[in-house]
C-alpha cells in the first residue's frame, strides 16, 4: 500500500523559476538534490541546456539516471546524502566559483552553508515544494486493514516526521511495533527517536536498495 510521507507540488511562480534556470547558464556547477528536483527543473524548462564546461552533481544513484534521461552526464557519490555530497574532491576547492543549487526548500539545508563556507557562491533554485501529505480516511483504512508484517521504507526525514504528526495514535503505533527500512545511519537514529524498535538500514535511498533491504526484513519475518 502507499502511505505518502511528503507530497511534492510544483512551484508557485513557474516563470520566475525559468528564468533563473536561464540565468544559470553561466554557472561553474550544477547540483541536483533530488530525482524530483531533475523531473521538476525539466517541467519547468523542458529546453534547459547546461553549458559543457559546467561540472553536474547528484545526490545519489537516483538522480544521476534522472540527469541521464536527459543526456545529463553526473557525478554522484556513493554516499546518498548531504554529507556524501559534500565528501566529493570535485566539490573541495570551489572559492570564487559559482554553483547552482537545484531542489526545493526545506529539509537539512548542509549543503548550501557548507559550500559557502568554502568560498563558493551559491544560488538555490526551487523547482518544485514539499508539503506534508494529505492523509485521508483511505489510508487510515488501508492502513487499519493491511496483514502483518507491515514494512516501511522511509528515505526522508522530513516524511518520518510527517507521519508520526499525521497519523491517529492507533495506527502510528501499530507502524511502531513493525519494520522500518531507512535510508540512513542518520535516519535510523531519527527513527529510533520516533519511538521506532525494529530498524533495518538500507545501503542507500535507492529504490532497489530500499527494496532489497525490505526483501531481507522480510525473509527474517518468515524464517
Amino acid at each position: 500500500m502507499s502511505l505518502p510521507g511528503l507530497a511534492l507540488r510544483a512551484p508557485t511562480d513557474p516563470q520566475h523559476v525559468l528564468v533563473a534556470l536561464r540565468g544559470a547558464r553561466v554557472a561553474d556547477a550544477w547540483l541536483f538534490t533530488s530525482p524530483a528536483a531533475v523531473r521538476f527543473a525539466y517541467a519547468v524548462a523542458p529546453a534547459l541546456r547546461i553549458a559543457q564546461r559546467a561540472r553536474v552533481f547528484a545526490i545519489g544513484a537516483g538522480t544521476r539516471a534522472a540527469l541521464a534521461r536527459h543526456g545529463v552526464a553526473a557525478i554522484a557519490p556513493e554516499r546518498s546524502d548531504s554529507e556524501g555530497l559534500l565528501a566529493l574532491p570535485g566539490l573541495g576547492r570551489v572559492r570564487g566559483q559559482r554553483i547552482v543549487l537545484v531542489g526545493a526548500p526545506g529539509g537539512r539545508d548542509l549543503i548550501a552553508p557548507a559550500l559557502r563556507a568554502r568560498g563558493a557562491v551559491v544560488e538555490a533554485i526551487h523547482v518544485y515544494r514539499r508539503e506534508p501529505p494529505r492523509l485521508t480516511r483511505r489510508h487510515f483504512d488501508a492502513l487499519a486493514a493491511a496483514d502483518d508484517p507491515l514494512i516501511t521504507l522511509l528515505s526522508s526525514g522530513e516524511a518520518l516526521a510527517n507521519l508520526v504528526a499525521a497519523l491517529p495514535p492507533p495506527l502510528l503505533a501499530r507502524l511502531r511495533a513493525q519494520t522500518i527500512v531507512v535510508s540512513s545511519a542518520r535516519l535510523a537514529g531519527a527513527a529510533r527517536a520516533a519511538g521506532f524498535g525494529s530498524i533495518v538500514t538500507a545501503t542507500s535511498a535507492a529504490p532497489r536498495d530500499l527494496l532489497a533491504a525490505a526483501a531481507h526484513a522480510l525473509a527474517r519475518h518468515r524464517l
